[in-house]
């Protein structure tokens, strides 16, 4: 694969004639390693608020400080970068990550860390943003939608590794440790990237307007609103899923790197039955995924506590979860066609705001009403967006290249 150490420009506006096949995995590593860095705090959130001397509830705001960081530069990071070649923004996004796990892994104070995990944010936020269009300009359009399946399988593989891992390391030595971990892992990223991306040459394409014009569309608001939901009220659930199962059964660093470890494995058995499904019964993908965690949730507080049972209503959520994002990318890319890349950075304003709402929302239901009420409250509200969905958002006809678009 030549291309792979190919820096040669690549025309914005033509289709490349052969796929730049390494490439398009350097995207996926940058998945990887972005999603290892946000999802960290979710598996250390005990050692991190004792060592920095708060409450987990406080330590938990710093997934919500990520959130809403990247939620502004997925729409603004693109209009603002627009006259830089693409591969450099990349590059850079990749030493954001880098810098922050370092400096994080380095704070003396909650303050300290809250503010490096605003790099994050901005590499997080914009990344997601660009990712789609960049792998547009890498393949050929008959190889599209095997390109985006690659890089969503870096989101699967970041759920399998991040949580458990980090709960390993921090556990054996210490939570500033997994941070060093994933520093080093955008470092393998950044490496990669910089042999296998080609020069992109920039657009100058305008985003926020098409993206509120996108949002205006008739049955868009409403779908949006329904990703916003079931995305909120995992979140409020996953940020405090070590305290929750700590506080149920008093399992140890490594029973909970198990636990946890099943979470990622059935998610990411979920993200490829989601592909299965969605090109048969796309409504039903959309309705069932979140019904499912709702019901594992409300399980996990109202069934008597146990390890075996508690593990398989963790792997019942991972499962179910891994198909929603597979679910609301095709629901996307059927309902707005014309507009894919648009579409893109409102998907990332959307869940990087479900991301804080959920984090924060889940924070405030953990000091008033202890960790069962953030288990409760989060279950519901998935029952109650998954009843949503069922009754108000319309889910276009099939699309060929929408329809399989997620599988590898």
């Amino acid at each position: 694969m030549n291309e792979c150490v190919s820096h040669a420009p690549v025309d914005s506006r033509a289709e490349p004639a052969t796929p730049a096949w390494m490439a398009v995995f350097s995207l996926a590593m940058g998945v990887f390693g972005l999603l290892t860095a946000e999802y960290l705090p979710a598996s250390l959130l005990t050692p991190m608020a004792l060592d920095l001397g708060v409450s987990e509830a406080l330590a938990g705001q710093a997934v919500t400080v990520t959130a809403v960081v990247a939620l502004f530069a997925g729409l603004l990071v693109p209009g603002l970068t627009r006259g830089i070649d693409r591969r450099l923004v990349l590059l850079g996004f990749s030493t954001l990550m880098i810098a922050s796990n370092l400096l994080v892994a380095c704070s003396s104070s909650l303050w300290v860390l809250l503010v490096m995990r605003v790099l994050l944010g901005i590499a997080l936020g914009g990344f997601w943003s660009m990712a789609a269009a960049v792998a547009m300009r890498l393949v050929p359009a008959a190889l599209l939608a095997r390109a985006l399946s690659i890089i969503f399988s870096g989101i699967a593989l970041g759920t399998v590794v991040a949580v458990p891992l980090g709960s390993y390391l921090g556990g054996l030595y210490g939570w500033r440790s997994a941070f060093l971990a994933a520093a080093a892992v955008g470092g393998v990223t950044l490496a990669f990237q910089l042999l296998t991306l080609p020069r992109l040459a920039p657009t100058g394409t305008a985003r926020l307007r098409t993206v509120l014009e996108v949002l205006l569309r008739p049955g868009i608001a409403i779908g949006m609103f329904g990703c916003v939901l079931v995305h909120t009220a995992h979140f409020a659930l996953f940020t405090y899923i070590r305290p929750f199962l700590e506080s149920t059964t008093g399992v140890g660093s490594e029973g909970l790197a198990l636990m946890l470890l099943g979470f990622g494995v059935a998610n990411f058995a979920g993200t490829l039955l989601a592909g299965w499904l969605l090109v048969r019964h796309p409504r039903t993908t959309l309705v069932l995924m979140p019904l499912l965690v709702g019901v594992a949730a409300l399980a996990l507080v109202l069934l008597p506590a146990s390890l075996p049972g508690q593990a398989l209503l963790l792997a019942l959520w991972g499962m179910a979860f891994g198909g929603v994002p597979v679910a609301w990318s095709n629901w996307v890319a059927r309902a707005v066609p014309d507009q894919a890349e648009s579409a893109g950075g409102m998907v990332v304003a959307s869940v990087q705001s479900a991301i804080a709402a959920g984090a924060a929302g889940g924070g405030v239901m953990f000091s008033l009403s202890g960790i069962n009420g953030v288990f409760i409250a989060g279950g519901v509200l998935m029952v109650v967006a998954a009843g949503l969905i069922a009754l108000r958002v319309q889910v276009p006809g099939h699309a060929g290249a929408a329809g399989v678009a997620l599988h590898v």
